[in-house]
């Protein structure tokens, strides 16, 4: 991870740091790590949006490894960081689009998480890398949208296929599939619109275009992202749980950590799913969208190496 883009993560992690250190300062300062102050702890990281069966693992691993001794808050954040590494490190992923060519991406979520953005985020990522990228403006419903995603396009250098206003998105899709095969580009990111999880009509258009995809490759979508909003703390562990079983997502894309409170949600995802996390983002810019580290997000979480 970048030095700039770590210390924009740790900017953008300030709210959620702030929660859970000065907590640890306020509750550990000379303190043995009695079963008091493991329940404190453990209430502590449950306010911090880990989720209770996170908190209950790391406080049995303390309570198996520290239980009696004398922790200074300092201690207590390093060890709370490594435990959090270790249950983020089998997740922490980068995307692998060795599979096919073109390497169809479906990016879903709801309204809001920053799909588009982060679909014009990665085609600009991968043109650094060499890479050659078309994008779909699968939101076919919302002038907006489409708009949205015109201007990264620009941004990234990269074609975007537009269909008709209200045009079937399904179709939209199958047609781009078609386009990329022909001119040989490397990735194929289809946008979609926003839904809400708990509709089901919109749910279901979301497997039609999986199904049309399947038509033109049936190994088809290679990828299917999840984009989710960090501010809506334990609401995302129901997104989810919903997208996962309409469209068998593959893996998530965490946005908005610069403006939440709530960061520790990525650690309840990656308890709860086990689910690749292949990038995080902690503003506007292309270079605010960065390759997830589990060890990096741990210490910038938790404060770990500050006073």
């Amino acid at each position: 991870m970048a030095l700039g883009f770590l210390t924009r993560l740790k900017s953008g992690l300030a709210r959620s740091t702030t929660k859970i250190s000065a907590g640890i300062t306020d509750a550990f300062t000379k303190r043995k790590l009695d079963d008091a102050a493991l329940e404190e702890l453990e209430e502590l990281l449950i306010a911090a949006d880990l989720g209770p069966a996170v908190a209950a693992r790391i406080i049995r691993s303390f309570r198996r490894t520290r239980f009696g001794q004398d922790a200074s808050p300092a201690e207590i954040r390093a060890a709370l960081a490594d435990e959090i590494a270790d249950i983020l490190a089998p997740i922490a992923k980068p995307l692998d689009i060795s599979a096919k060519k073109p390497f169809v991406v479906l990016m879903v979520g709801v309204n809001g998480t920053g799909k588009t953005t982060t679909i014009g985020k990665l085609a600009q990522f991968y043109r650094e890398q060499g890479r050659t990228s078309m994008l779909v403006a699968g939101d076919t419903f919302r002038a907006a949208a489409v708009e949205q995603l015109q201007v990264w396009g620009q941004r990234a250098s990269v074609p975007v296929i537009v269909g008709a206003a209200n045009a079937d998105p399904a179709g939209l899709a199958f047609d781009a599939m078609a386009r990329a095969e022909r001119d040989g580009a490397d990735l194929l990111f289809v946008d979609t619109a926003g839904r809400l999880h708990n509709k089901g009509a919109l749910m279901e258009e979301l497997r039609k275009v999986v199904r049309v995809i399947k038509k033109r490759d049936e190994s088809a979508p290679h990828a299917v992202l999840l984009t989710l909003d960090a501010t809506t703390g334990q609401n995302a562990l129901a997104q989810v749980r919903t997208f996962k079983e309409m469209v068998d997502v593959t893996g998530l894309i965490v946005t908005k950590l610069d403006g939440s409170a709530r960061a520790g949600i990525v650690v309840a995802l990656a308890e709860a799913f086990a689910l690749p996390v292949h990038a995080v983002g902690v503003g506007e810019q292309a270079a605010d969208l960065r390759a997830f580290d589990a060890t990096e997000f741990a210490s910038a979480l938790v404060g770990s190496g500050s006073a």
